[in-house]
């Protein structure tokens, strides 16, 4: 047991700095991805969506939409909150925060929030996880469902590390492979 005391300044050390690494690829893409942009925010997709999906909370989700998609072209920053940049988790944070509803700041967290979805019944303001890092499994990436097109195809706008605030198809190989669930705030 005394040999063991002066290693534990060490492992404490460690286990520091892996925890360091993991957090700071907490919301990175492994590869580049190609994304599908729309530059602007399209008000008549948003009064097509208000005229499908009646209620109070489907309005709150067309002006979360709304907010995010304000950001587009924003450029990625670790740990960003404000339109100087975003990270994932911090731009769900930013569209949300703006209708009054408080998520947590990591996606890890934003993904214990709110119900399950199954992927069948995914509609635009549902929030989709994704595990990029590499730890499997793990979610490390955050978007919100902006639209659902005439085929079926999930577009979600999200901040990516290499292009900033843009939309994505979930058809997309590298994201088919990375989704891990969704869920409804």
């Amino acid at each position: 047991m005394r040999r063991m005391i002066p290693m534990l300044p060490k492992l404490n050390t460690l286990l520091t700095a892996v925890l360091l690494c993991v957090s700071i690829l907490s919301c990175r893409t492994a590869k580049p991805v190609k994304t599908s942009h729309r530059s602007t925010t399209n008000t008549a997709d948003v009064k097509v969506y208000l005229s499908q999906y009646r209620g109070k909370a489907d309005r709150r989700a067309a002006s979360i939409i709304e907010n995010a998609e304000s950001f587009l072209g924003t450029p990625y920053k670790f740990g960003g909150t404000a339109p100087g940049g975003f990270d994932c988790s911090g731009l769900v944070c930013t569209a949300f925060k703006e209708e009054g509803v408080l998520l947590p700041r990591r996606s890890a967290d934003q993904g214990k929030e709110g119900k399950p979805v199954d992927v069948r019944d995914i509609r635009p303001g549902d929030l989709l996880f994704f595990s990029t890092g590499k730890i499997a499994g793990v979610v490390t990436h955050v978007g919100l469902v902006s639209e659902i097109g005439a085929d079926g195809d999930i577009i979600f706008i999200h901040s990516s590390t290499s292009k900033g605030v843009i939309k994505s198809s979930l058809n997309e190989k590298y994201w088919v492979n990375a989704f891990l669930f969704a869920r409804r705030i």
